[in-house]
């Protein structure tokens, strides 16, 4: 700061000399002492932007220092009514209240409301879910970060909640653009599965295709890296603990509802015989636009002896594409599952309504648009279509004894998020489903997140 300071000192001195002598000097032209002039004022602008460039690093720098980053940073697109904040990535948490510590605290709330169409008597209202998070910084390259979640208010034995880690993991930097964890930590598949505050998806409910094509919330144990570049490429590649397909129910609503999810292990005693390798890519060099995709491959029969499919696996790929210009936030979505080595389970499913499908897919496409924003406040229409089925094969199944496929499910939501401020939202949305009107209804909704 002092040399730069030094160096507008001196010019302004001799600009002053310069203007103060062009009266009576006559060894110099007019057109001379005007491109003499021109040139000082030239610098002396350069001197004031290098001078705005400092201010602007330490300004930065005193934010970084107060934030405690929980996770390797990298580029993700955010709801256009979180424009007034700083982004926040997929798997990016920062705490705006570090203590010196090192200790801080973040978490989101969502608060429900569903109402059938034409059935009062079957609304349902419910504490969803209610997440606290903390972080502890070790030092500049070491943390931990861990998420305690409560699921519909009360958790007993005689009551439908749960209580559960949503992650608890270690991360290290390796690098400035190379970490690396270890722990139980949600796997980078789709938009949602990392980035799931009520705040950042529009809708009260999480969209279909990722809560019953992309299990959700979905995260194992296990070693992931993740590494930038500054060309604006994230990649995330790692090992992680698999499915167990020994866990598939006889109820058919909970493996219909969601394949994966009725099977995923969730770190409790998990059965890791065989793991599972995932891998993610993602492109955001280019401001308000993100596109990529992720592979999943991993056994689910476990090695079982005494399971009829003991070299069963499970296989996921997704593609995904975002774009932001302006007021707008458009997005899609296309995912496709595969069961591998199922034939002699589902050989034994005689008198069962649900054997494993041997694929099961969905897509959806998005549009939201900033109708109004004052100040904090901010009003966002959407619409979405989805598309899914969960079971559209099977493979295996005795001639004869093979249940129908069912249609895919086909269903617009139409709805609006009014925000109080970016980080507290209120919803409501109607949900049209075009093959069975009898699931149609009315949703409402409060969430937050800090």
């Amino acid at each position: 700061m002092y040399s730069l300071t030094s160096r507008i000192f001196p010019i302004s001195c001799i600009a002053a000399a310069a203007l103060a002598l062009c009266g009576p000097a006559q060894a110099q032209t007019t057109s001379e002492l005007v491109q003499e002039l021109r040139q000082l004022r030239d610098e002396l602008r350069a001197v004031r932007a290098e001078l705005d460039v400092v201010k602007r690093q330490q300004n930065s720098a005193s934010v970084q220092t107060a934030a405690v980053v929980v996770q390797a940073p990298g580029a993700q697109v955010v709801p256009i009514s979180s424009a007034t904040t700083q982004p926040m990535t997929s798997t990016t948490m920062v705490a705006g209240d570090a203590s010196p510590s090192g200790v801080s605290l973040f978490g989101y709330g969502e608060l429900s409301m569903s109402r059938p169409r034409g059935n009062a008597a079957g609304a349902v209202a419910t504490a969803r879910r209610g997440v606290l998070g903390f972080a502890y910084r070790f030092n500049d390259r070491t943390r931990m970060a861990a998420e305690l979640e409560i699921e519909n208010a009360v958790v007993s034995a005689s009551d439908q909640g749960e209580v559960a880690f949503e992650q608890l993991y270690i991360e290290h930097d390796i690098d400035e653009r190379l970490s690396a964890k270890v722990g139980l930590f949600l796997l980078p598949v789709g938009y949602m599965n990392e980035t799931h505050e009520p705040t950042r998806y529009y809708g009260v409910h999480r969209n279909l295709v990722e809560t019953a094509i992309i299990p959700s919330t979905w995260r194992e144990l296990g070693v992931g890296l993740r590494g930038t570049h500054a060309s604006g490429i994230r990649w995330d590649a790692g090992v992680v603990t698999g499915f167990d397909l020994t866990k598939w129910s006889s109820d058919s609503s909970e493996t219909k509802a969601s394949p994966l999810g009725a099977i995923h292990q969730e770190g409790q005693q998990a059965k890791a015989a065989t793991l599972a390798t995932y891998g993610a890519l993602n492109y955001d060099g280019i401001p308000g636009v993100n596109f990529g995709g992720s592979l999943y491959n991993g056994g689910a029969g476990q090695k079982q002896a005494d399971f009829a499919s003991p070299s069963a696996s499970v296989t996921l790929a997704e593609v995904h594409a975002r774009w932001q210009p302006g007021k707008w936030d458009v997005s899609t979505l296309a995912a496709s599952g595969r069961f591998h080595d199922v034939e002699a389970f589902n050989a034994t499913a005689t008198g069962i309504s649900n054997p494993v499908p041997s694929q099961f897919r969905g897509w959806y496409g998005q549009a939201a648009y900033r109708l109004w924003k004052q100040g904090d406040y901010s009003l966002v229409p959407f619409v979405r279509y989805e598309k899914l089925n969960t079971a559209l094969a099977y493979a295996g199944v005795p001639t004869g004894l093979a249940p129908s496929i069912d249609p895919d499910t086909r269903v617009w939501t139409l709805g609006a998020s009014y925000y109080l401020h970016p980080q507290v939202v209120l919803k409501i949305d109607t949900q049209r489903y075009l093959n069975n009107s009898a699931l149609d209804k009315l949703n409402m909704g409060v969430g937050f997140h800090f």
